[in-house]
């Protein structure tokens, strides 16, 4: 049984951050959330990482509620715990402590053994005028890409 690959884009975080560091973590997840995310229903847009005594929490990321789940649905905001080793632990909460660093989550997807995983990143929030020479690049490229270069 072939499966669609599911990809779900945080497209917002690469143009508000720029991403230092990437990490792939695991969820904790109910039943009916993990059936929501393999039919696409899942949304990064607003979300965002915490560090919660020694843990890694995600906030905000919305899963909608799965069609078929009677009184066992989900909670479409709640927060999940994303799982990774200790050594990674240590590393982001060591990072997020300087000024200007925060954990994004910038790509939800389901891998080769039909597990849900979150991409997450350091990343540090860019300046207006970043985010300016972010569009000019962008032009630039589509531009080159129409003229057939």
């Amino acid at each position: 049984m072939a499966q669609q690959a599911i990809k779900v884009k945080n497209k917002k975080a690469s143009f508000e951050y720029s991403l230092v560091e990437k990490f792939v973590a695991g969820m904790q997840l109910q039943g009916t959330e993990i059936k929501s995310i393999r039919q696409g229903k899942a949304n990064l847009s607003d979300a965002y990482c915490v560090m919660r005594e020694g843990e890694l929490f995600v906030k905000q990321m919305h899963i909608a509620e799965y069609s078929h789940g009677t009184y066992n649905n989900h909670e479409p905001k709640r927060d999940r715990k994303l799982l990774l080793n200790k050594g990674e632990l240590k590393k982001i909460e060591t990072k997020t402590k300087e000024k200007g660093f925060t954990i994004v989550p910038t790509l939800l997807f389901i891998n080769e053994k039909g597990l849900a995983k979150l991409e997450i990143a350091i990343a540090k929030g860019k300046k207006l005028h970043d985010k300016r020479e972010s569009i000019k690049q962008k032009d630039m490229k589509r531009d080159m890409e129409r003229s057939g270069f």
